[in-house]
């Protein structure tokens, strides 16, 4: 199997589009999670995480969270980070930092995004994201890259509705770029 970045970004902030909130909202459900973070992995954090959709075998558009540990173990650029909701593990997101790469698609943006699926439609996938556009600035990147498989089922809405653009397609997946 070969593992391929899930997602890439480039951010739309300077339209003024990208919000710039730092904790996540009520959200539609009503429930507060006010105190998201991103974490370090760390071997304490690891049995959650390997624990969030989907689990390895499971059909799903985003690879296991266990074969992103795996990948970001052997590739020096990734930026692998727990989503932390007061303290316990709601999320997985990983991003990848090489800008010489020779495919512009993985030069900067996310490769993964792992939810626990009692946290989904409470602004977790969002603040990560927010989270991952803020280090990109902070690197000096002017924009973000996502790959996603299309499909019913699949995370295109999410990425569009966050500013995302249609940007062609790699490998048979989308890409999608935000402007930062």
């Amino acid at each position: 199997m070969t593992l391929r970045p899930a997602l890439t970004c480039s951010a739309a902030r300077s339209r003024g589009s990208w919000p710039r909130r730092t904790t996540a909202p009520h959200g539609d459900y009503g429930v507060a999670m006010t105190s998201l973070s991103l974490a370090e992995l760390t071997s304490d954090l690891l049995p959650a995480l390997v624990r969030l959709p989907p689990a390895v075998g499971e059909k799903s558009s985003v690879a296991p969270v266990v074969y992103s540990i795996a990948e970001a173990y052997v590739t020096p650029s990734a930026w692998p980070r727990a989503i932390l909701s007061d303290g316990d593990v709601v999320g997985f997101v990983m991003a990848n930092w090489d800008p010489d790469n020779e495919i512009h698609e993985f030069r900067g943006g996310l490769w993964r995004l792992n939810v626990a699926e009692a946290s989904k439609g409470r602004g977790v996938g969002r603040f990560a994201v927010e989270q991952v556009a803020a280090e990109a600035r902070s690197r000096g990147y002017e924009q973000m890259t996502v790959l996603w498989e299309q499909g019913a089922d699949g995370p295109e809405e999410f990425y569009l509705k966050l500013g995302f653009v249609k940007a062609g397609e790699i490998f048979g997946e989308r890409v999608g770029v935000l402007t930062l």
